[in-house]
């Protein structure tokens, strides 16, 4: 197996700025550093293709320096579009703040990508092949428009298509009758420290990972994301493991979690198991966030490279990472 990573949800622009630390209520702070860049689930499917997994943006780009820039960068990355330019507006754009610790704090403005019709609805279902990967954000389900009508869709999808939920910082304010029926045909939810505790009531995330898997169909799997602590998965039929992490002196935590989600999907969807998936998202993760730039993920030999001689490195690559 070895399918398409198709991402219906947000490609859209990041405004980076460097901050000593996040200013007062009121006040104000001098950014460091500043860069617009592509973001949103750019990092995703920049984490799969540099794998070697083919990558397919399925979601809303509009007409303006935004849709440019989001389309220029995922040209860049040899990354396609499946649905068509829209003329009736711009893409949106983060302001994103990061603070000296590399954490990141998030402002959004959405664009036309909060605007998604039955027609697009119809264009991804036709546009799906068996065996296709299908990753889903939070941010899209969050939005009034497109929520319904990726929900109805999910829930509709065929079991040849793996379907991946990420719930995102938002997943909070998704609406229940959105997030249920996306919770029942889900494959893979991936959730950080966070989200883990807002969706399942537990703070320790071997708890955490076991609640959330039973909230799922019984085929699916979880993923508690842990940052330098590595991650804790709950797979199909399996025991809760922790999965260790690959400690590093982390410069920008932006795009972290989509490096993983990403690189978990293309090692899976590349015939992996889930732990050796597990194993090889906590290191794309990491070699991530010490690089400064939301889309660090490696390549096939950065990632190799990164490994050294850990036993790892020849599970995923063989003798030939290329």
């Amino acid at each position: 197996m070895n399918g398409r990573l198709v991402l219906a949800g947000n490609v859209i622009a990041d405004l980076v700025i460097e901050v000593p630390a996040l200013p007062e209520r009121g006040s104000d702070v001098i950014g460091t550093r500043t860069e617009t860049t592509a973001g949103g689930g750019f990092n995703t499917l920049v984490a799969a293709r540099r794998l070697g997994t083919e990558a397919v943006f399925a979601g809303l780009h509009g007409t303006g320096p935004y849709g440019d820039l989001v389309r220029d960068a995922l040209a860049a990355e040899d990354i396609g579009t499946l649905l068509p330019v829209r003329t009736d507006g711009d893409t949106g754009f983060t302001v994103a703040l990061i603070d000296s610790g590399g954490e990141r704090t998030f402002v959004t403005s959405f664009g036309v990508e909060a605007t998604l019709t039955p027609s697009d609805i119809d264009t991804l279902a036709a546009e799906l092949r068996p065996g296709d990967l299908l990753q889903l954000s939070g941010y899209g389900l969050v939005l009034s428009a497109n929520g319904p009508l990726l929900s109805g869709f999910t829930a509709g999808l065929p079991s040849d298509i793996t379907v991946c939920l990420d719930p995102a910082p938002l997943v909070a304010d998704i609406p229940e009758a959105v997030l249920a029926p996306v919770l029942a045909r889900v494959d893979w939810l991936s959730v950080n420290a966070r989200e883990a505790r807002l969706m399942s009531g537990h703070e320790d995330p071997r708890a955490a990972v076991t609640a959330l898997r039973d909230r799922l169909s019984p085929g699916a799997g979880v993923l508690v994301r842990a940052d330098k602590d590595g991650c804790w998965l709950a797979a199909p039929g399996q025991a809760p493991t922790h999965v260790p992490g690959f400690p590093v002196d982390a410069v920008d935590s932006n795009g972290a979690g989509d490096a993983h989600v990403g690189s978990f999907l293309a090692l899976i969807g590349q015939g992996h198991d889930p732990v050796t998936a597990a194993r090889g998202a906590n290191a794309a993760a990491a070699y991530a966030v010490a690089r400064r730039g939301p889309a660090t993920a490696p390549d096939r030999a950065a990632l190799a490279a990164f490994l050294g001689q850990d036993p790892l490195a020849q599970r995923l690559f063989g003798a030939d990472p290329h």
